[in-house]
């Protein structure tokens, strides 16, 4: 599977922004999708999550009211809509499936990565 994300930029405190991924092919629905972003020299920090059987989701408490993760799954296509944005939001930001949602563990360990897409938020 791969996974490609786009819609990340620079954008100002307070600002918006909206991250897709795409997935080459149909993600199972035993999988979830995860939201995952990193700052170089830090440990990389799960955002959100959804489950492809039923929608259900997980955020960081960091992240708890100002980001929403959604999917289309008819375009295999994952989303992270971002409001309300800081500038300790700005990371590279990473989708990838796991099989790993189930286990209680946060963040959830991945199988499938995108690339990444930068954010950058300037105050």
């Amino acid at each position: 599977v791969q996974l490609v994300e786009s819609g990340g930029g620079s954008v100002q405190a307070g600002g918006s922004l909206r991250l897709s991924c795409i997935a080459s092919e149909y993600i199972h629905d035993s999988l979830c999708m995860v939201w995952y972003r990193q700052v170089p020299g830090k440990e990389r920090e799960g955002v959100a999550s959804i489950m492809r059987s039923d929608d259900s989701t997980k955020y960081a408490d960091s992240v708890k009211g100002r980001f929403i993760i959604s999917q289309d799954k008819s375009k295999n296509t994952l989303y992270l809509q971002m409001n309300s944005l800081r500038p300790e939001d700005t990371a590279e930001y990473s989708c990838a499936a796991s099989s790993d949602c189930y286990s209680g563990y946060w963040p959830p360990r991945a199988d499938y990565w995108g690339q990444g897409t930068q954010v950058t938020v300037s105050s």
